[in-house]
């Protein structure tokens, strides 16, 4: 959206009284200003500036003790433009309101790296130079919940009135008990131009999927996947209850996913993983070559947060080993069947709680590299792969900092300085989180992620 169709928007919705600029942080963190609706001209021509370390700051919103972009940089500004995306709606806000999606660029006009966004761009950069195009498409798990007692639990349902205390897989019953949240969920994607499509009833208490469609723009499919997540807890809220991203919110039922399916298109429009049977090209095979050799050191973007490791446990319909498969969910890439001319890979590591930008950069990254150094994957396994022996993705939080360290495959997919920032973050949570009990960790993380 240019500058003038964003005052050209506003022109059109008279109705619209004040605005958010924001930006995500490493966290995936809504981050930005309350704008009065007369001063956004202002904003849509020159952007709005503020710390760089904001965009660096912990779960709890706080500074990272040892930054260097703090007191050492002066905690210098920076310089906050509007994305292409524009002026959208915030359906899940009393007053009318519009929100300005911005990120972060140097005094200098060059993009700051240390901007999610900014990242998964550049990684977009490397498939532009070769004439590739990724086509992204993502499924959300998500809980709702009623956070208002001592303990957590499923929401009251707004037709009965009952609370109904069991896992409902592919329910229309457990859809039906929310019928006016998720109508009014969908009007709201619809306002906001985000492609919601498929909504299913899944495995845990209260725990919800909905997909949105496929894009070949994958920045978009970030942006869509990062207000969707902003959305769906805003408009809970309004509905009485709490909705929640966090990996791992019950201690027995499954926990949340954010799972990522690819293709990728050549100049001419044709899909590179399409040999017109079920096997797929030798670049499919490279592209989940290069996945599987990054998976381990890009854990800590796939599980972020001391509750992500909560999930990654065996045999809870979330992947422990590294490997691949044909059509088989216990594994953690998976070669979904049907039309070879949409072959494409799924990505089921990550869980609900990421950032969406860093998540796809580190995939779609990763897939590149494999296919720049032709990596050949070991064979796809067949059957339970929680009853294999396989090399595992991280199960602590520290072990994934450590990996993720001392990676050439990250050096290739983020500049030094996302690295050095995310490291700085991720560290500093780790010490305060052991500080506080696990009630606590949850109360954090119910809201945030």
């Amino acid at each position: 959206m240019s500058g003038n169709a964003m005052k050209s928007w506003l022109r059109k919705n008279p109705q619209v009284r004040t605005i958010r600029v924001a930006a995500a942080d490493l966290n995936g963190q809504p981050r930005g200003k309350r704008v009065p609706v007369r001063f956004a001209d202002k904003v849509v021509e020159s952007g709005t500036r503020f710390p760089v370390s904001v965009l660096n700051l912990d779960i709890w919103g706080e500074d990272i003790d040892d930054s260097p972009l703090v007191f050492e940089s002066g905690d210098r500004d920076g310089v906050l433009l509007p994305t292409e995306r524009g002026f959208l709606p915030m359906p899940w806000l009393e007053a009318p309101t519009a929100l300005l999606p911005i990120w972060m660029f140097r005094e200098d006009g060059r993009p700051y790296e240390g901007d999610p966004r900014h990242a998964l761009r550049a990684v977009l950069d490397r498939y532009k130079a070769k004439g590739l195009t990724p086509v992204v498409a993502v499924e959300l798990e998500f809980y709702l919940i009623d956070d208002s007692g001592r303990s957590l639990q499923v929401p009251v349902s707004e037709r009965s009135g009952k609370r109904r205390k069991a896992a409902e897989t592919m329910s229309i019953r457990a859809l039906d008990s929310f019928d006016q949240f998720f109508t009014d969920l969908y009007d709201a994607c619809e306002e906001m131009d985000i492609p919601a499509d498929t909504a299913i009833s899944e495995a845990g208490l209260g725990q919800f999927e909905i997909n949105l469609m496929h894009s070949e723009d994958a920045l978009r499919a970030a942006d869509d996947a990062w207000l969707f997540k902003w959305l769906v807890k805003g408009l809970a809220r309004r509905h009485g209850f709490a909705a929640s991203f966090m990996a791992k919110p019950y201690d027995d039922y499954a926990g949340s996913g954010l799972h990522t399916h690819f293709s990728v298109l050549d100049e001419n429009g044709d899909n590179i993983f399409d040999d017109g049977g079920e096997t797929g090209t030798e670049v499919l095979r490279h592209a989940i070559g290069g996945c599987l050799d990054a998976m381990a050191d890009s854990a800590l973007i796939f599980a972020p947060h001391h509750n992500s490791y909560d999930r990654l446990v065996p045999e809870a319909h979330a992947p422990t080993g590294i490997c691949w498969a044909y059509e088989n969910r216990t594994a953690a890439v998976r070669v979904p069947s049907g039309d070879a001319r949409a072959r494409r890979i799924e990505h089921r590591v990550a869980g609900g709680d990421v950032n969406p930008y860093l998540m796809l950069a580190v995939i779609l990254g990763a897939a590149m590299n494999g296919m720049e150094d032709a990596i050949e994957p070991p064979a796809p396994i067949t059957g339970n792969a929680y009853a294999l022996d396989l090399p595992r993705i991280p199960v602590t939080w520290v072990g994934a900092m450590d990996a993720f360290e001392g990676s050439d495959h990250i050096r290739r997919i983020f500049a030094p300085e996302m690295i050095r920032n995310f490291l700085l973050t991720k560290r500093q949570e780790a010490h305060y989180m052991e500080e506080l009990t696990e009630t606590e960790r949850v109360e954090i993380y119910l809201d945030t992620v």
